[in-house]
């Protein structure tokens, strides 16, 4: 009982932080068809703007509260920045080209964002344990478990329902399944495609940069996260189809209940789970569980 307990708090823990890593990767995906290797790096600026203003922060001697606002504001800041000169300064010029030189590009990208971390930032792990330690912990089942799990996974069913609400419940939303579906049509009916592919790529730069910021009080921010992540993430929305939010949580769950349940039963096998678990669902569905369909121009 207790050993079911810990791989299902576990699990959603770890699809929480998954799913908040991966759903930016798979948004761009959906609307813009760019496999976005850049992505870890996105990811690695949020978690080092994060650790870096929250060790300012508790320096000053100030109440810790005040980082639960302090940890997004950074991961909007970088995220909006980083997203916007990414995408106007180099991907506009690109737009059209063949999917594979836009993986190529997306990887130099995601480079230069890695060694931009270790200039800003330098080489040194980064601990911000504070906003973890703030909250204290609780027991389920008599198992401590830190609240800020908790208040990751929230967090992470926040951002899933608002992507949703705003996806199918606004005009907005509504025009940018309409591009998704055929951008030369939209563009046609007078919707500006250039603008929709701009706020998508700095909505999913920033999503990147919360994935790293609200688990960067939960690890030791080091050179390095940004490639450990892109891995998992690509895992995640090649499980649950790419360019599907919903198969996003959906994948990221899977994975998180599948490396939990390696941990606690057999730990040797807990990087092999996930792509065992990868495997498996592409042998019976080759697109992902809720791939987007393929429209076919005749």
């Amino acid at each position: 009982m207790l050993t079911a307990v810990a791989i299902a708090v576990d699990g959603l823990g770890f699809a929480a932080w998954l799913f908040l890593s991966s759903v930016g990767l798979t948004l761009i995906y959906g609307v813009m068809r760019i496999l976005n290797i850049a992505h870890g790096g996105f990811y690695a600026l949020g978690a080092y703007s994060a650790a870096w203003s929250v060790g300012l922060y508790v320096q000053t001697g100030s109440n810790v509260a005040f980082t639960y606002l302090l940890i997004p504001a950074a991961a909007i800041v970088v995220g909006v920045v980083a997203g916007l000169l990414i995408e106007r300064g180099v991907l506009r010029f690109m737009y059209g080209r063949d999917e594979v030189l836009m993986v190529l590009v997306t990887y130099a990208l995601f480079l230069i964002l890695e060694d931009a971390t270790k200039l800003i930032w330098g080489t040194e792990s980064y601990v911000a344990f504070q906003p973890a330690y703030y909250l204290g912990t609780i027991d389920v089942f008599d198992i401590p478990y830190t609240v800020y799990k908790f208040l990751i996974i929230g967090v992470a069913v926040l951002c899933g329902l608002s992507l949703w609400l705003v996806l199918t419940h606004t005009r907005s939303g509504k025009l940018l399944l309409v591009v998704i579906e055929d951008r030369e049509i939209s563009s046609a009916l007078g919707i500006n495609v250039t603008l929709f592919f701009t706020v998508t790529f700095v909505i999913g730069a920033t999503l990147g940069a919360l994935g790293g910021a609200i688990t960067a009080p939960e690890i030791s921010v080091s050179p390095g996260i940004g490639a450990e992540v892109i891995v998992m993430a690509f895992a995640v929305i090649v499980i649950g189809g790419m360019g599907s939010v919903g198969g996003a949580m959906i994948g990221a769950v899977i994975v998180g209940l599948a490396r939990a349940a390696s941990v606690h039963i057999y730990p040797p096998a807990e990087l092999f789970s996930i792509y065992l678990v990868m495997a498996a669902v592409l042998a019976v569905k080759p697109y992902g569980l809720f791939a987007l369909a393929e429209g076919r121009k005749i």
